[in-house]
Parts: C-alpha cells; structure tokens; sequence
C-alpha cells in the first residue's frame, strides 16, 4: 500500500477516536499501545524476529521518564528523549546478544531478558519502586485533562508512524523483508544480518521505550507490571491480531485488544477467559489478522469483472477473396 493512503488511514483513526470514545484516557491507551505494536511489527512482520523482551523496552521508557520527572526535575521532552535512548539501548544490549541464534533459540534468549529484567526492576526498590513502582509521575500544565493529553500523544504518535514508514518503505525495511523471506539468501548475496537485526532491534526498542514513557505520563505512575511478562505477550498479541507487515495493522490490533477488554472487564471480572476465547477464535479464523480479513474483504466488494473475450473472426478464404476483387 502507499506511504501516503497508509498515513492517511492512521491519521483518519486519530482524529475518529475522540469521535466514537468518550475517554480520553482510553484514546490515548490505543494510541499508545499502538506505538509498542509498531515496534513489535518492526521485528515480527519485517524481519521475521519473534521476540518475547518487548516489555523490557516498554519498562525502561516508563522507568526513565518516571526517574528523570519526580526525582530530577528534568523538562519533560528531555526526559521523553531519555525514555526513547534508554529504550533503544536497551534494544541493543537484548539485540546484541539474541540474534546470534535463530528459531526456538533466539525466542528463548528474548524471553530469558525478559525473565531477568523483570526480577531486577522487582529488586531494585530504591531505583524502580519494587513492587510499588514509581508514583506521582507528573505532566505539564497544558496536559491537565485526558483529551489534552490525548492530543499531545496523537501528535508524537502520528510523528513516529510517519518515521516508521519511511523505514519501511527505504531500502533498509525492503532489506528487512529480504532477510524475512529468505535469510539464508539474503546472506548469500552478502548482506550483513546480524548488523541490519541489531538495526531493527534498536528501532524497534526506541519506539517501545517511547510507549513506555508515555503510558507512564498517561496513568502517573511507572508500575512493575509495565515490565511484567505480561507485558511483553499483550504487545505481541496486539500485533498479531492486527496483522504483521503493515504498519496501519498495528494500530488496528491496538484498538481491539484495548477496546475489547475494557468492554468485557464491565461484564465479568473474569474478563480474560472471554477474552482468550476470542482470541483463539481471531487466531483460527483469521491467521492475516484484521488488516488481512479487511484487505480480503475489499478485494471481494471491489473486484473488477474481467471482460470477456473477443469473438474471433473467421478467416477468409481465398475463393471469396476473389470474388470481392
């Protein structure tokens, strides 16, 4: 699809959201957890990673954030700017070490960080809170009320999906589609792998960590559940139910899983048993996602008739040749 009808379509989502919600504190969630979603579609839908150590970026975001606005009163665009380096580079630590193995391997080491991360956060009282997290994260004066802070988050948001396109759409993202498809291949005709992977890694750690220190701003505290395993599987999950290998996905599948669970929370506190038996359902009936069923969708409406053949035209003979001359 083109850069352009792509950004298009996330810009029509973020100006319909505060048409058909009445929290702003929800729009912003969709939003924000699309943010994480485009990071995992980075390494999922375009480079074939499957990674598990999502969350350790999105922890970080909200930890840096969290530590740079109540303990060291920094501006908050530098301690967003910090959230996105610490997540970046956090995203080469992870990366540096996961893409040297492949398959089953490489998902275990991202899930081994994961793991790891989280057990540090929970120790770390004096740094991270513990299991207490970190409260009272504030947000500027002209972010006091949720559709304020649903417009700043939709600006940061739709610069960072439009960042994200021109990556895909460069010769770098159609490397990460090569090596996707093909890695063996792709090395063959002499790319180096493990350097555009730590490449992707690192993008994709930034954009998380960004998620991460704006949830952290959204909800004004930084919580260890943010770095939770739990954390990690809903980004993948989000993911996956929009569809990988485009972007506008990410933001589909960021709107149903969230939406969908703040429904079904009001009709039985037991929720995620409802919710698991959708997503079975989605994971059967549609392994291309929402994007996938909607593409086939218009495809179907839309589909030209082709047109019928010419009828062919009897050949002269020479005899009646004659007859004309």
């Amino acid at each position: 699809m083109p850069r352009k009808i792509t950004f298009l379509l996330a810009l029509i989502a973020v100006l319909g959201l505060p048409l058909v919600l009445s929290s702003g504190s929800l729009a912003s969630e969709v939003l924000i957890y699309a943010l994480a979603a485009l990071g995992c579609n980075l390494l999922l839908g375009y480079t074939g990673l499957l990674s598990f150590g999502q969350g350790i970026f999105f922890g970080l975001g909200s930890y840096t954030i969290a530590i740079l606005l109540t303990r060291l009163q920094l501006p908050m665009p530098l301690a967003l700017a910090a959230a996105v380096a610490m997540g970046a580079f956090g995203a080469a630590v992870v990366g540096w070490v996961a893409i040297r193995q492949r398959g089953t391997y490489f998902v275990m080491l991202t899930l081994a960080f994961a793991q790891m991360f989280y057990f540090i956060a929970y120790t770390a009282t004096g740094l991270t809170g513990g299991d207490n997290g970190l409260l009272d994260v504030p947000r500027p004066g002209f972010m006091d009320t949720p559709w304020k802070y649903y417009a700043f988050v939709a600006v940061v948001f739709l610069v960072a999906f439009g960042l994200l396109l021109r990556v895909t759409d460069s010769v770098f993202g159609r490397t990460l589609l090569a090596i996707r498809d093909n890695e063996d291949r792709a090395a063959a005709v002499g790319y180096d792998l493990k350097r555009f992977k730590l490449l992707a890694f690192v993008i994709s750690g930034a954009v998380t960590g960004l998620a991460g220190g704006l949830h952290a701003m959204m909800t004004g505290i930084a919580p260890l559940s943010n770095a939770e395993y739990h954390t990690s599987e809903m980004i993948l999950v989000i993911t996956v139910i929009g569809g990988t290998g485009n972007l506008f996905a990410s933001v589909l599948g960021s709107a149903f899983y969230v939406l969908l669970a703040d429904w079904l929370s009001t009709l039985w506190p037991r929720w995620l048993l409802l919710l698991g038996l959708l997503l079975i359902g989605v994971s059967i009936g549609m392994q291309r996602g929402l994007w996938g069923l909607g593409e086939g969708a218009w495809k179907r409406i839309f589909r030209k008739t082709p047109a019928a053949p010419a009828a062919p035209v009897a050949p002269v003979s020479p005899a009646a040749q004659g007859e004309k001359a």
